[in-house]
């Protein structure tokens, strides 16, 4: 296996290794956004990740789609993630904020303004959403016009230099996962009738806006993009998958920092892509179905074929804050668990023991 341990340069951020903290919601901010001082230890705890991806990051308020998200539109806000970027840089670690606008995944319930969510086009969302009181179906989109288009991508570039701002080493735009930018990327979530909507290429238009904007503002070598090919959650259909991303990698800036890519038992997508990049890759390893969660198996398996540069892993970074190190000595690993996800609180947070 691959040495994972050896340094690797993701743009102009030099990072330890080679393993990476997935970006994973954790709903632990406080209700106006902010980051708290959980979630300061949080982080801190895993800072020997080679790099961290925050979890998802609303770029803007309408962006909200969960309870106890944060946010990067705010002073407040940025000063609150301060602390958690200075917390990971003490330990000598680096963190990129992933951007994150749900779109039409939300519920008018977790605002505080009870705006009605965007989308591309007025298409609700099949499925249910954790609420202050309850489950509840997905709200139906308002269709986003070339105002809030506008607006959008404003949006992401400001969040994108409060990112940096508020001492991130970069950012990952969030282009997967059945969330905005992945909504205008889809068949079925995008059936509009102008430029967004006209062949592949009008799928991609709002994703490429955002991305070049972003790297135009704080260079592309501090940009990194995550990507869900084939991926159905949040009720996606991406229609032509092949036909999607061999459009859309080539028309990338070649400087950026990296592409993440969030495998949905495609290996095959996976080496496509590959062969299409000649940048980073980091690779969140689901070959099989099999492969869910990812384990060290796949760790070990996906540093042996080469499909990736960097491998991340989500859930065993949740229950073993030392990850790296007790892979590196071949110490047990801690187990999830799960039922603490989303609950908030210490528990299932920042009581994992670690050697």
């Amino acid at each position: 296996m691959k040495n994972f341990l050896n340094e690797i340069n993701y743009g102009s951020t030099k990072a330890s290794n080679s393993l990476v903290m997935a970006p994973m919601t954790r709903c632990r901010a406080t209700n106006d956004g902010c980051a708290t001082d959980i979630m300061v230890e949080y982080y801190s705890q895993r800072a020997s990740a080679g790099l961290i991806i925050s979890e998802g990051i609303q770029p803007c308020l309408i962006g909200k789609g969960f309870m106890n998200t944060p946010g990067i539109h705010t002073q407040k806000q940025i000063d609150s993630w301060k602390k958690v970027t200075d917390s990971v840089h003490n330990k000598n670690g680096k963190i990129f904020a992933q951007l994150m606008h749900t779109g039409r995944i939300g519920h008018q319930s977790n605002y505080n303004d009870k705006h009605q969510s965007v989308a591309p086009s007025k298409i609700c969302a099949q499925g249910k959403i954790y609420t202050p009181t309850g489950l509840k179906n997905f709200n139906v989109p308002r269709e986003m016009d070339h105002v809030d288009i506008i607006q959008s991508i404003t949006d992401h570039v400001e969040a994108a230099c409060n990112a940096i701002k508020a001492g991130f080493d970069g950012i990952e735009i969030h282009c997967g996962n059945g969330f905005l930018i992945h909504q205008f990327m889809a068949k079925n979530t995008n059936i509009r009738k102008d430029e967004y909507a006209e062949g592949i290429l009008g799928h991609l238009k709002f994703a490429l806006e955002i991305i070049n904007a972003c790297s135009v503002a704080i260079g592309a070598d501090k940009v990194g993009i995550r990507i869900s090919p084939e991926n159905t959650y949040n009720d996606i259909n991406e229609g032509d998958s092949n036909l999607l991303y061999q459009t859309l990698i080539p028309l990338l800036p070649k400087k950026l920092a990296y592409i993440h890519i969030m495998e949905s038992n495609n290996r095959e997508m996976t080496k496509m892509i590959r062969n299409l990049w000649e940048g980073k890759i980091i690779l969140n390893p689901h070959e099989s179905e099999n492969n869910w969660p990812s384990n060290i198996k796949d760790l070990e398996d996906t540093f042996s074929s080469n499909i990736s540069d960097a491998v991340s892993m989500g859930a065993l970074f949740i229950s073993n804050p030392d990850l790296v190190e007790r892979i590196s000595h071949g110490f047990e690993l801690n187990h999830p668990k799960e039922e603490y996800f989303y609950m908030g609180g210490k528990l299932g947070y920042i009581d994992y023991p670690m050697i």
